[in-house]
């Protein structure tokens, strides 16, 4: 760790993640933010927090373990009632949908007018996405999502940026990445494991029960909670790799 970084640590401090009362938790698909945020989730609920949800891509063609001659808009829909049913499974009743196509096709500037818009109307203090600065992901939908997000959590508060996209601003104070290989924080999730994968499980067309699919994301989850409960002394725990408003401009050192 460089000086700078060290320094920076004490002057320009991270959020604390349970500081905040409205929470966004902004997905690509269906599943992800379950996958990626669900034992967080329910800790934040039990807490009284205000947690929603914004699903941004519709997953038509997560076909795998649809039944044959299952269309791509059933699926579509199939989804959107998976997703409110994972949802309500971690306690979450505000959810809101894109409903944009999966499979990176659409234009990415819809999908950052469209979520501006829904940024606005929910206005949160904090922003939850997939991390884009991952460099083994391939998948575009999550690239995307992660990227608008990111831009969006720096210019929510500006009136006259968010009126570009036909949106209110949002005071939003942070962003937090999750899927992220650099976590700068964690979240004791003791307790709230089993939750995550009731939630998960909920998303019957991606992960049947006792399918090879499901234990496979299950026994990823527990090591992933394990190794981030001994780097933080938590016992089980989520990493996320957070910026607040000084980290997310000119700091450099905030990225590492």
């Amino acid at each position: 760790m460089s000086l700078t970084s060290f320094l920076l640590k004490f002057a320009a401090p991270l959020p604390d993640l349970m500081a905040f009362q409205h929470y966004l938790f902004i997905g690509p698909h269906p599943d992800d933010i379950e996958i990626g945020a669900g034992a967080t989730i329910s800790k934040l609920v039990s807490m009284g927090k205000n947690v929603s949800f914004l699903i941004c891509l519709d997953g038509r063609f997560g076909l795998d373990f649809a039944p044959p001659g299952t269309t791509p808009d059933a699926l579509a829909q199939i989804r959107k009632k998976e997703s409110l049913q994972a949802a309500s499974s971690l306690g979450v009743t505000d959810v809101h949908f894109l409903e944009l196509s999966d499979g990176g096709l659409y234009q990415k500037e819809d999908l950052l007018r469209n979520m501006a818009q829904a940024i606005g109307r929910i206005s949160p203090d904090i922003l939850f996405a997939p991390d884009p600065c991952v460099t083994s992901e391939c998948h575009a939908d999550h690239l995307n999502v992660g990227d608008c997000a990111r831009n969006l959590a720096f210019f929510a508060p500006f009136p006259e940026i968010m009126a570009h996209y036909d949106a209110s601003p949002a005071a939003v104070d942070a962003i937090a990445f999750y899927m992220t290989a650099k976590p700068n924080r964690y979240v004791k999730t003791s307790g709230y494991l089993d939750r995550q994968f009731t939630a998960i499980l909920s998303h019957e067309s991606q992960f049947p029960k006792d399918s090879d699919a499901f234990r496979s994301v299950r026994t990823y989850l527990k090591l992933r909670s394990v190794d981030f409960g001994l780097r933080s002394f938590k016992g089980h725990a989520e990493g996320f790799r957070v910026l607040g408003r000084t980290q997310m401009h000119c700091l450099p050192e905030a990225g590492k």
